[in-house]
């Protein structure tokens, strides 16, 4: 092999292994700290790593891997029953919320919520004060943020955010327009229409009485 060769492959092998070890690392600080944000995580673990290489920057799926890896071999008894209080507490929530057609999303519905994750919901109304409104006449104190969503790769848009906490479990319900319920935001791990469930399909889910990679693959099967 020519020496040339044999650098570039040594190159690639570092980088490689770069990646591995920052997805890790951000994997570890996403279950440990609680960062929600991808790119934060990853920025942060290059820094605390000392790896400069952009090339080294693994992608969000990496680190989703690397999540679910780093909650089987460090939290196998305490994440999944963290998981299913969340994915138990939205249903009660999207059964309170029926009337704005709530979808379920993020780490609840995708199997790696834990102790810092809020139980994020989609709800729809072309009248985002009509779902305040109806939170604050039940007594639920709200707070209330925007936040940016991909609509398409060139174009985002704000919608608000109402966030509350019910029974110690924290709640993040995002306010969308209803023609929206056909078309989901990008996803931020791989850019594709964001996963969500109905309370339909949630429900039959939990009470077939799986968890773990038996309720991803039923989930999966499920929103086809």
């Amino acid at each position: 092999m020519a020496r040339g060769e044999h650098h570039r492959i040594h190159a690639q092998d570092r980088v490689q292994r770069n990646r591995l070890r920052i997805a890790q690392e951000a994997a570890r600080l996403m279950s440990e700290h609680g960062i929600r944000d991808f790119h934060h995580a990853k920025l942060k673990a290059a820094e605390r790593l000392g790896i400069l290489d952009a090339q080294a920057l693994p992608r969000n799926n990496e680190i989703e891997d690397a999540l679910r890896e780093h909650q089987r071999i460090f939290h196998a008894e305490s994440q999944p029953q963290l998981l299913q209080e969340r994915r138990e507490a939205a249903v009660e929530a999207m059964r309170f919320l029926h009337a704005y057609e709530p979808r379920l999303v993020g780490a609840v519905l995708d199997g790696t919520a834990d102790s810092h994750s809020a139980i994020c919901l989609h709800v729809f109304s072309d009248d985002p004060e009509a779902v305040t409104l109806f939170l604050r006449e039940h007594g639920v104190p709200v707070e209330t943020q925007t936040r940016r969503l991909r609509t398409s790769r060139d174009e985002q848009v704000e919608y608000p955010v109402l966030l509350f906490a019910a029974d110690q479990l924290p709640f993040d319900i995002t306010v969308l327009p209803r023609d929206a319920l056909r078309q989901p935001p990008l996803d931020r791990i791989d850019e594709k229409p964001m996963r969500r469930a109905s309370l339909a399909t949630v429900e039959t889910l939990l009470a077939e009485g799986e968890d773990g990679d038996d309720f991803e693959r039923k989930l999966a099967a499920a929103l086809r």
